[in-house]
C-alpha cells in the first residue's frame, strides 16, 4: 500500500533523529496586497505516535490541497503541534524593510519562539543569518518535511483568513476572492480605485503606473 503524504513527510523528519523538529515557512511573499505571514511549528516525535499522529496523516503541502483540505490540516496541526508561533507583517513594514529582510526576519522571530527550542529547525529554502537559531535551509522543504509543511498550512490558513476579513473592509477590491495577489480582476480594481492602504507600494506592478 502507498504511503500517504503525511506518512512521507513524518518519516523524514523521524530519520533526522531528534526528538522536537522545527519547520518555518511564509505564505503571501509574492502577493500584490496585504500582509506576509509567517508561522513556526514545533513537532515533539516522541510524543506523535499511535493515534496521536494519524490526524496528520494527509499533510502536504499549502499549495497541493485545496482551501477545504487546508482548513482541515491546519487543525490537524493545532491538535498535534506542540507549539505554534505566528508573525504577520504588514503591507507598509514590507514597504519600509523590503520583502526579503522582513521575511528572514520573521522566519527568525518564530524559531525564537518556539519552546523548548527545537532539537533541529529546518526552513523552507532560506538561510537565516547567524542571529537565527541553528537551522537548515531545505529546499522544496513544505514538500519534504513534516515541521515545514504544518507551518506551510497555518501560514496559508491564516493569511487567507486575514485577507477575507480585509475584504469587508476594502470591498472594491476583491480580496476575498484572489487573497491579494495579481489577477486582471484585481489589477483593473487598482486602476480604478487606485492602491488601497493594504497596497504594496515598493512593488513594481503596471497596474500601480495606470492608477
Amino acid at each position: 500500500m502507498p504511503r500517504s503524504s503525511g506518512q512521507r513527510l513524518l518519516t523524514h523528519d523521524r530519520r533526522l533523529g531528534v526528538r522536537y523538529v522545527a519547520g518555518a515557512d511564509e505564505a503571501g511573499r509574492g502577493s500584490l496586497a496585504g500582509p506576509l505571514v509567517v508561522a513556526g511549528v514545533l513537532l515533539d516525535y516522541e510524543l506523535l505516535r499511535g493515534a496521536r499522529v494519524r490526524p496528520l496523516a494527509q499533510l502536504n503541502d499549502s499549495k497541493q490541497v485545496s482551501p477545504e483540505e487546508r482548513e482541515m490540516l491546519f487543525h490537524a496541526v493545532v491538535c498535534c503541534a506542540s507549539q505554534i508561533s505566528v508573525r504577520v507583517v504588514s503591507a507598509c513594514e514590507i514597504d519600509r524593510s523590503g520583502l526579503h529582510r522582513s521575511n528572514l526576519a520573521a522566519l527568525r522571530a518564530v524559531l525564537a519562539d518556539l519552546h523548548p527550542p527545537a532539537d533541529l529547525c529546518l526552513v523552507d529554502g532560506f538561510r537565516l543569518g547567524p542571529t537565527a537559531p541553528p537551522h537548515r535551509a531545505l529546499v522544496d522543504g513544505d514538500a519534504r518535511s513534516a515541521a515545514i509543511a504544518a507551518a506551510s498550512i497555518v501560514a496559508k490558513v491564516v493569511r487567507d483568513r486575514v485577507m477575507r476579513r480585509l475584504d469587508a473592509l476594502y470591498p472594491r477590491y476583491g480580496f476575498g476572492s484572489h487573497v491579494g495577489y495579481i489577477t486582471p480582476a484585481h489589477s483593473q480594481a487598482v486602476r480604478t480605485f487606485g492602491p488601497s492602504d493594504l497596497h504594496r507600494r515598493s512593488f513594481q506592478a503596471r497596474c500601480y503606473e495606470a492608477a
